[in-house]
């Protein structure tokens, strides 16, 4: 049985901005966008509430209907490139993407009819 993703990736977005604020602690923002390059991907921007500036952006891409894949791309503290390999930015990372990968199962009712 195919389970490729069939859902409009505006609709998508929209699902993701609604749903995903329940998921993530007090403070943080985020923003989520189509990726224009890739119509099964979503780009999560996540901007921590008190890491002194800490700001992640990640790609969700949906491997088939029911499975995302979550790839860390870019960390930057205060508006500067920093090197993710530090513990705190480590555990952020996880943090979100275990928030991105909430989001994806709540959001399977859409995605996996």
């Amino acid at each position: 049985m195919d389970r490729s993703l069939e859902v409009d990736q505006h609709k998508l977005v929209s699902a993701w901005q609604e749903r995903l604020p329940a998921l993530m602690d007090d403070g943080d923002s985020f923003s989520v966008l189509a990726d224009n390059g890739d119509p099964n991907s979503l780009l999560i921007h996540f901007n921590a509430a008190g890491h002194q500036g800490y700001s992640l952006d990640f790609r969700c891409k949906y491997v088939d209907s029911r499975e995302v894949a979550v790839d860390l791309l870019d960390v930057e503290q205060s508006g500067l490139h920093i090197d993710e390999r530090s513990d705190a930015v480590q555990q952020l990372a996880q943090q979100y993407s275990r928030q991105i990968h909430e989001c994806a199962q709540a959001l399977q009712n859409l995605t996996n009819p």
